[in-house]
């Protein structure tokens, strides 16, 4: 029996991994694809590592083979606009007049970079990295570059820093908090990645905006602070983050509250119209208010679970959230959201490039920065999958505790206790 159809609109990680999932799961109904990019769909993550950092020009790396659409009967529809979402007859509509009928649309819609609004924002020679076409410009810039002032000290703002110091580029980065990375990690490991940026020569300046980008013909010359301190610099690159590409379903009469506000099966208002990834505001099961994540693995995992529902195996959406990021050289993972903590326990030594920083609310484990310590990592993401978490301070700080063997003991135990169940 034919399932109906699927229509999804986005191509990134969130949009291909759901049409993925949705065949490797038995939908044998129809399966279309839209993404007004014309590229083939590709990974994000490398746009602010190795294609910044490569001599060579940069290419896209495909998220999937360009056989794969083909092969798994995808209708993959690129460099085309959807114009809008019509509910009532459930279908959408595209910048080139066709009407896509749907049983279920998945808004895979994802987020645009958020700009200055400061007088020179549009000046020649400055750049946000987002799209391949931004990665291939910036590649190309930097080769000329001798002063970069990058605005944001993010994710993709520090790893565009290291980059460029790797790239012999002088460089100095603005923020308004007054720390980096502020929103994705504890105040303990954010000191850590300011010593390790300054010690590579970048300079870090915190608590402070852009007043305005100063140009001469056209192009930059320097970045004005809130101070009044001039930053002289040849490029500049905004990272400050990213707004929800939320008008479609907007447009649609769905409710919008940061990002399309879905329950916790990722449903919109609409049954039939789900959303997922960066565009997606979700009841987070690790929180106690909604949440948006811009992370490229919540993006697949919800896709996935999607592709579930629609096929009628339907699961609360429950994924542990977790990041990485590489600056520097070193390797920086977080399982969880950090935040607040009762108390914190450090294994190893961060620091020098191998250890973890455990955060803990209400005596059990919440959060786990990792740098150098993979092991760690998954471990961490092993424990806070259970609610709450099955670590305790006590526990943690013993003389001989090892995050990797306790994770390996609870699902010892919990194989146990499974085993017992079903006999």
């Amino acid at each position: 029996m034919t399932m109906g159809s699927v229509v999804i609109v986005g191509a990134g990680h969130a949009g291909v991994e759901a049409a993925d999932a949705l065949r490797r799961n038995g939908y044998n109904g129809a399966v279309t694809l839209v993404d007004q990019a014309g590229h083939l769909p590709y990974q994000r993550p490398p746009l602010s590592k190795d294609f910044v950092t490569s001599a060579a020009s940069p290419s896209p790396l495909p998220l999937r083979p360009s056989t794969f659409y083909d092969d798994n009967g995808i209708n993959l529809r690129l460099g085309v606009d959807v114009d809008g979402i019509d509910r009532g007859r459930r279908a959408v509509r595209l910048a080139d007049n066709a009407v896509v009928p749907f049983d279920h649309l998945i808004l895979a819609t994802g987020a645009q970079p958020r700009r200055l609004s400061c007088p020179g924002a549009d000046l020649d020679g400055v750049h946000h990295l987002h799209t391949v076409d931004d990665a291939a410009r910036l590649h190309a810039a930097l080769t000329e570059a001798s002063r970069v002032v990058v605005v944001g000290a993010g994710f993709i703002g520090l790893e565009f820093a290291s980059a460029a110091v790797d790239r012999g580029v002088a460089v100095t980065v603005l923020d308004v908090a007054d720390r980096p990375m502020a929103r994705v990690l504890s105040a303990s490991s954010s000191q850590l990645f300011a010593d390790l940026h300054e010690s590579r020569g970048v300079q870090l300046r915190f608590g402070t905006g852009v007043q305005r980008i100063d140009g001469s013909g056209g192009h930059v010359t320097a970045v004005v602070d809130d101070s009044g301190t001039r930053h002289p610099a040849d490029l500049v690159v905004v990272g400050i983050g990213a707004v929800p590409d939320t008008h479609l379903a907007r447009d649609a009469g769905l409710t919008v509250d940061n990002g399309v506000v879905v329950d916790e099966y990722l449903r919109t208002d609409d049954p039939h119209i789900f959303a997922v990834g960066d565009a997606a505001s979700f009841p987070g099961l690790h929180t106690s208010e909604r949440v948006r994540l811009e992370a490229v693995q919540n993006a697949t995992d919800q896709a996935r679970c999607v592709a579930a529902s629609i096929c009628g195996a339907p699961l609360p959406y429950s994924a542990v959230p977790w990041f990485w990021t590489v600056q520097g050289g070193r390797k920086l993972q977080i399982a969880g959201l950090p935040g607040a903590a009762d108390e914190m326990v450090r294994l190893g030594d961060p620091g020098a490039g191998k250890g973890s920083l455990l955060g803990f609310v209400d005596n059990s484990l919440a959060w786990v920065e990792s740098v150098g310590a993979p092991a760690d990592h998954l471990a961490a993401r092993t424990l806070l999958a259970h609610r709450p978490a099955p670590l305790t301070p006590v526990q943690a700080r013993e003389p001989t505790f090892s995050l990797k063997a306790h994770a390996k003991a609870v699902r010892a135990r919990l194989d146990a206790s499974q085993s017992l169940v079903t006999l």
